[in-house]
């Protein structure tokens, strides 16, 4: 308990930025992976292959190549002024498009579920493509969709470790504090592995919750 009580504004300051990281990573991710998944079922061909482009290479791209581009190179293209460009929002970048190709494969793969009469029973009713999607399909598939979402996102919480490679101060470099203090990093280590678990513990009962209340309900 030393270890966590003696330097409780590093552990603090640290989950701080990994909670700030993971919320706002998820928001961007949840909106361009929709997109993304959209483009993917779409009946242009064009679309289609643009989805399938994307998710295939950031999909197959380590996610420590994502961060070093928009953390290191991306500034240099000074599309955004460098003062306002931190290593934070880097961080928030990287971990957006990351993620939002898995989020596309998880809503792709719940649209999948639903019925293909389902659209093309909206289309004869003069839906439109967004509107069949929006209206009729999406709201099927969210049954399908919410629980290995959730999974997903349990993915992103751990990926946000990574950021302590690339100047953010969050909870992967609570390890490097601690050894500069001269405190046990075996024991600080644990006290970070063990606020993991409380922080995924929600998510899981969620997603098991979840899981039981739609199944019970098909």
């Amino acid at each position: 308990m030393d270890v966590l009580l003696d330097n409780t504004d590093i552990f603090v300051r640290g989950f701080r930025n990994t909670l700030l990281l993971f919320v706002f990573s998820a928001a961007a991710s949840l909106v361009l992976g929709t997109v993304l998944a959209m483009l993917r079922v779409s009946p242009v061909p064009v679309f289609r292959a643009a989805g399938t482009a994307y998710v295939t290479i950031v999909r197959n791209t380590p996610l420590t190549l994502v961060f070093f581009f928009f953390v290191f190179a991306f500034p240099l293209l000074k599309i955004i002024s460098q003062d306002d460009y931190t290593p934070f929002i880097g961080a928030v970048i990287a971990l957006s498009l990351y993620t939002a190709a898995f989020v596309c494969e998880v809503i792709r793969s719940g649209i999948n579920t639903v019925s293909p009469g389902q659209m093309e029973a909206a289309r004869a009713v003069g839906l439109t493509f967004g509107q069949t999607l929006g209206s009729v399909v999406l709201p099927q598939a969210a049954r399908s969709v919410v629980p290995p979402m959730i999974s997903t996102m349990i993915a992103l919480l751990k990926n946000t470790t990574v950021a302590a490679g690339f100047s953010v101060v969050e909870a992967g470099a609570i390890r490097d504090y601690l050894s500069e203090r001269g405190e046990s990093v075996l024991v600080g280590l644990l006290w970070v592995a063990f606020i993991f678990v409380i922080l995924v513990i929600p998510l899981t009962l969620l997603q098991r919750a979840l899981e039981k209340r739609w199944s019970v309900a098909r």
